[in-house]
């Protein structure tokens, strides 16, 4: 079924984001995965052509242009070519943090920051997930005290993603004690004494993609670093949610369709019983299933991200796609994991490092459970909810 929704910009833009995949990214993947980290370099060489901070400001180096399919373009792009976590990586950078940092920005700030962060030069992560608060952001506890002309930051962050390779870190700090208009947003920069990196987590997968711990021990933050108003980081943090759901359900979507493309190849060529195990029909079937949820969740997908770059898309349908993104990529690798039979459980075969990464999709970014809460409440299944007592 042909994708209507994007245009000749945008599969150019795709092709640009394949080739980079393929040339500069999946020959180092076994390499960076051993290190658990990506070199910097490919952050600079994916600027460098254009694939960072697209959405950016001509003036910065940015193509200016705010549309989320040339975003999904190259998540799957390099989902297509076994790349993910790499992928992945970049996703953080251009579908998290830019929006902070182009909606919430300073001239002073954006000049010091977005010419960098187009360039690859300055890698930026999103410090939100604490110890003792995962999925509830209302419940950070990592402290800012107004010092004067500065603040002075003391907590912890972790499961941060880009947290080794992160020049710029936007912070969600508590300012307040209000749950929700108490929490500020600031960007910590790399270099600042006290602002520490803990290790490297050791993963079950996306191993080449670096997720730390990192503490604050008296940072002293300039008020030149403070991330729009004080005591409304949560409405920042929520009115960007969407934009995060979709990079992972787009991802999701991207990373099955891999899997299915690499199973049909597989059943094909491989044999048993003196024929192809393509020509079985319980093959034919579990793929024939996997092919009609993949195209399912395409529909969706793409629809949500049309809705997205009209700026009508709700919580709720944010929290659809990812929901059923994220619990369609487990059904549909597991399955097509199955066909490979033992090379499946063989790391050299892209199956296995897919279905290892996908793992994690149905926590990060909210829970499935927390999706089904956030869906749960837009239908108001509670005649009682939000009435006055009697």
């Amino acid at each position: 079924m042909q994708r209507v929704h994007y245009d000749d910009d945008h599969h150019a833009f795709g092709e640009l984001a394949t080739q980079f995949a393929a040339k500069e990214v999946a020959p180092h993947i076994d390499g960076w995965e051993t290190a658990g980290i990506v070199a910097r370099e490919v952050f600079a060489g994916a600027g460098a052509v254009g694939l960072l901070g697209f959405a950016a400001d001509e003036k910065f180096g940015g193509l200016g242009v705010r549309d989320f399919r040339y975003n999904q373009m190259l998540i799957e792009s390099f989902m297509d070519a076994g790349c993910g976590a790499v992928g992945l990586s970049f996703a953080v950078h251009n579908d998290i943090c830019l929006p902070y940092l182009a909606d919430l920005t300073t001239p002073e700030q954006q000049d010091r920051w977005l010419p960098g962060f187009v360039s690859g030069d300055l890698i930026a992560a999103i410090g939100m997930t604490e110890p003792g608060a995962g999925s509830d952001v209302a419940g950070i506890r990592t402290s800012a005290v107004d010092a004067g002309d500065h603040f002075v930051v003391n907590g912890a962050k972790t499961f941060i993603t880009n947290g080794q390779n992160a020049d710029l870190l936007i912070t969600a700090v508590r300012t307040s004690p209000d749950r929700h208009r108490g929490l500020t947003l600031m960007v910590l920069e790399r270099g600042m004494p006290g602002f520490e990196r803990g290790r490297n987590l050791e993963k079950l997968g996306l191993h080449c993609q670096d997720t730390s711990e990192l503490s604050f021990t008296d940072v002293a933050v300039p008020k030149r670093n403070l991330l729009g108003e004080i005591g409304h980081g949560f409405e920042y943090m929520m009115r960007n949610l969407p934009q995060e759901r979709m990079q992972i359900a787009v991802g999701s979507l991207g990373r099955a369709r891999a899997g299915l493309r690499w199973t049909v190849d597989y059943v094909r060529e491989r044999t048993a019983f003196g024929k192809p195990i393509g020509a079985l029909q319980n093959t034919r079937f579990v793929l024939a299933d996997a092919a009609t949820e993949v195209a399912v969740a395409e529909s969706f997908i793409d629809r949500c991200v049309v809705e997205l770059n009209a700026g009508r898309l709700s919580p709720a349908d944010a929290a659809k796609a990812k929901l059923w993104a994220t619990e369609m990529e487990f059904r549909v690798l597991d399955s097509c994991q199955q066909l490979f039979g033992g090379y499946g459980y063989m790391r050299e075969y892209p199956i296995a490092r897919a279905a290892i990464d996908a793992r994690v999709t149905r926590v990060y970014g909210g829970t499935s459970e927390i999706m089904r809460e956030i869906i749960g409440r837009d239908l108001d299944l509670d005649p009682t909810r939000g009435r006055r007592p009697a």
